[in-house]
């Protein structure tokens, strides 16, 4: 028995921020922006809230699974911008949607959430404890960003994507996640409670702060081991996987894993250009951007790859069923 996606969902703020709009707040441009990243415009949340975006990402992933939210026995969020500390936002979730059998949690993995929310339902479902999950990453990334840093708020936007999982049978595919918490300087932003007065700003460490260089250098060397090793624990040949959906950090980091493994960058989907990095939701957001363009066939291998702060990396392999 594995877990099978049965229905996708995203969304994304109405406010669209282009680089011409970050170049007034900061020295740069557009061309600098986009030759670097990849990314040409970000959606940034005004009045949504992270617990909004999850649930009207999760509405639309229900709606096309064919399912009653009542159905849904497990919900697991992935966020490092919550809105809200108590209750959690899976919680919150639940409420809104009207999920009321679900047990609901919520998960901190950065980058890499919403594959390890996978592989945790995943592990439910082998486990014979449940057997139908929504897995939904929002962020509100905006809030956390230094619109003064150039070296950061070119990168980040907002949006929430989510999954609906049901235990079928098939194939059972064996994650892998790692961890290396002395690298965890290299993408850090403090708890900003109880630690201002009122009317005082902030202060730099309170927002994200990233060594893009250490970032991308862990990037291009983790995650083509990470592939590796997923289709090695799985007895899966490389020729075998149809896309490799990555977390949409940055274009020159996807180019180069596709280089390091020898296949072309167009098995690589990207929408970081629409988007910018959008941390855990990044990846749902895409598989739901490429499920409803009808890219994705019936029995078609997906390596799912996150990598991000912490340092944490994880995969695994789906094959798509809808």
């Amino acid at each position: 028995m594995s877990a099978v996606i049965c229905g996708t969902g995203s969304y994304a703020p109405g406010y669209v921020m282009d680089n011409d709009r970050i170049a007034e707040l900061v020295e740069t441009s557009d061309t600098w922006i986009r030759e670097r990243t990849g990314i040409r415009q970000r959606h940034i949340a005004k009045a949504e809230t992270t617990t909004y975006m999850a649930a009207e990402a999760a509405k639309k992933a229900i709606e096309q699974a064919g399912i009653s939210p009542e159905e849904i026995e497990l919900i697991i969020m992935a966020t490092l911008s919550s809105d809200i500390i108590l209750p959690c936002s899976a919680c919150e979730v639940q409420k809104e949607i009207g999920a009321k059998n679900a047990a609901a949690f919520d998960i901190n993995a950065a980058c890499s959430g919403f594959v390890i929310a996978y592989n945790m339902a995943d592990a439910f479902f082998a486990a014979g404890q449940f057997k139908t999950a929504l897995i939904v990453a929002a962020e509100s990334l905006s809030h956390l960003t230094d619109w003064t840093d150039r070296n950061t708020c070119i990168l980040f936007g907002d949006g929430a994507g989510a999954a609906v999982l049901k235990n079928s049978p098939g194939k059972h595919f064996l994650s892998v996640t790692h961890s290396d918490g002395e690298k965890g300087w290299t993408l850090t932003c403090k708890n900003r409670l109880g630690t201002n007065a009122e009317g005082e700003k902030f202060s730099r460490e309170f927002y994200i702060d990233m060594n893009g260089q250490e970032i991308f250098k862990f990037a291009v060397r983790k995650v083509p081991e990470l592939i590796r090793e997923v289709l090695q624990k799985n007895g899966v040949q490389q020729e075998e996987i149809t896309w490799f959906v990555m977390h949409q950090a940055n274009c020159r980091i996807l180019e180069a894993v596709a280089r390091h493994i020898g296949e072309p960058s167009w098995k690589f989907p990207m929408n970081l250009q629409h988007y910018g990095n959008t941390s855990s939701a990044s990846i749902p957001i895409l598989l739901d951007e490429i499920n409803r363009q009808g890219k994705l066939k019936k029995g078609d291998k997906i390596l799912l790859a996150g990598f991000g702060a912490g340092q944490t990396w994880s995969g695994n392999i789906l094959v798509w069923d809808m």
